[in-house]
């Protein structure tokens, strides 16, 4: 029979901050594990050059001290 899966959070909504993904732990389980939200790479500056910067990692503006240069 198949597993029933639940949310381990509170919210019991499949909002924008509630994204989950399937996992198998080591007691053959299946259990939900909370995905962190994308970011976006940031835009040129000069507001004519269409698209993203490229070579420059998809983060958050908070993460940007950590991520690698």
């Amino acid at each position: 029979m198949v597993q029933r899966l639940t949310y381990r959070r509170r919210l019991s909504y499949n909002t924008a901050s509630n994204k989950t993904r399937l996992s198998r732990t080591p007691g053959n389980r299946i259990v939900y594990l909370y995905t962190k939200k994308v970011g976006k790479a940031p835009k040129s500056a000069c507001g004519v050059c269409p698209g993203r910067l490229r070579g420059v990692s998809d983060s958050f503006v908070s993460l940007s001290p950590l991520i690698r240069k």
